[in-house]
């Protein structure tokens, strides 16, 4: 895990007047174990696999401090339920392609995107404060075939 991670929760921590404890260590590990995109249900199931006694409301409240303190983003990705991004400490201009077909979500970087960004809103008399870009799109490979790898490893992953 990147060690910034840590040092920038252990300042929240301290700031906040929390302490450390060892299932807020377990789940941010749990957390940032992995790039992907994450809802509370999901990051419950990874935790419980190294700590069965983390609960849920532990879980959410994490979650709440993790966002608070920049680690992660609350994330729309059209699915009826908060995700979470565990990728903006080192690409905190990203943004996010979705697919109606198989639900992999691809991140994306683009100066134009964000040059775009940045001319409509000083057009319209705005200061961002943050940017983001969601395109829901349906894949080539998808629509070929009826299937495609993603959603293939994903059904085989939930069989």
């Amino acid at each position: 895990m990147d060690p910034r991670i840590k040092e920038r929760l252990e300042a929240h921590l301290v700031t906040a007047g929390l302490r450390r404890t060892k299932q807020r260590e377990v789940i941010v590990e749990a957390a940032f174990a992995t790039d992907d995109h994450f809802n509370a249900e999901e990051l419950l199931e990874k935790t419980r696999k190294l700590d069965r006694t983390i609960s849920r409301a532990t879980i959410y409240r994490t979650l709440q401090l993790l966002v608070e303190c920049g680690l992660l983003r609350e994330v729309d990705l059209g699915r009826d339920q908060t995700y979470y991004d565990p990728n903006f400490l080192d690409k905190p201009q990203h943004n996010h392609l979705i697919c109606l077909d198989c639900d992999r979500v691809v991140e994306f970087e683009d100066d134009n995107a964000a040059l775009l960004h940045d001319c409509i809103t000083r057009r319209l008399g705005f200061q961002p404060s943050m940017k983001a870009m969601r395109i829901e799109a349906k894949c080539d490979e998808f629509a070929r075939s009826g299937s495609c790898q993603f959603k293939t490893a994903r059904e085989a992953a939930h069989a």
